[in-house]
């Protein structure tokens, strides 16, 4: 067993079929860490160990690109095949940092965008810049009935979802779609939220051999430092392949465009 004074970084991944394993091999890369699945670790008196051809090296530190739900067949779903069995009790036990520990997505609750103009005055004392997308919480029975009464104009989305899953986009849905949805809404309310479908932009795409029109949305990076905040200048340019449709997500047939940021007189020349 080889130990060593300086932290082995690894990246968690799902594997080479997940639709975004080419952007976890990148970061893997550009960080110098190791790109390992679950299969490659093994948990041994209470350490993570990754296994290779010169023998078993320890963890110290994971980012992982794995849903809470697989990272570990024995503290959560005992069917995942992805995690490492007994990868939380070494991260209980102190013995491997998860950068992106279990829990740490709660902001990502979809729920919370109803109330995002209400935290930025409460912790900034701020008017927000920027208006909200008006947002529907069907856990209330005024969202649940606007809801339903509008799934045709709605975008429906759980609120831990992410990937473009279980979600609805009612004015490209079918009727048996809608209806099926409804019943899902009924039968759990407090897992959904509405929000009116945006007109994105459009870009042109080089699309078997001709250019169309594709949706687009652009994805900004934000770093913060101990004091300062950094806008990235430039930014994640997504775009929905299928014709006509809204959905982005890479895992949903999505893709990426080159993004250019000009100012106003590279605009006018």
């Amino acid at each position: 067993m080889t130990w060593t004074q300086t932290p082995r970084v690894a990246v968690l991944t799902p594997g080479r079929y997940n639709s975004a394993y080419y952007e976890h091999a990148f970061l893997a890369g550009e960080m110098g860490a190791e790109l390992v699945e679950g299969r490659d670790l093994v948990v041994h008196d209470g350490l993570v160990l990754m296994r290779t051809v010169t023998g078993l090296k320890r963890i110290d530190v994971i980012y992982r690109r794995v849903d809470d739900d697989f990272l570990d067949p024995v503290t959560f779903r005992s069917d995942s095949l992805l995690g490492v069995p007994g990868l939380f009790h070494a991260y209980r036990a102190g013995n491997v940092v998860i950068a992106n520990a279990p829990g740490t997505g709660v902001a990502d609750d979809k729920a919370l965008y109803a109330f995002v103009p209400d935290l930025i005055r409460y912790f900034l004392s701020e008017e927000p810049i920027l208006a909200n997308v008006e947002t529907h919480l069907c856990r209330s029975s005024e969202g649940l009935t606007y809801t339903l009464e509008n799934l045709d104009k709605l975008v429906v989305k759980e609120v831990g979802g992410s990937g473009g899953y279980g979600m609805l986009v009612g004015p490209h849905a079918s009727a048996k779609e809608k209806g099926d949805f409804a019943e899902r809404l009924r039968a759990d309310p407090a897992n959904f939220i509405s929000q009116p479908t945006l007109a994105l932009s459009r870009a042109a795409c080089f699309t078997d051999g001709r250019l169309e029109p594709r949706h687009v949305d652009v994805r900004p990076f934000v770093l913060q430092g101990k004091e300062d905040t950094w806008i990235a200048p430039g930014g994640l340019c997504r775009v929905a392949l299928r014709r006509g449709s809204l959905v982005v997500n890479s895992s949903q047939g999505g893709g990426c465009k080159d993004l250019w940021v000009i100012n106003e007189e590279q605009r006018n020349v």
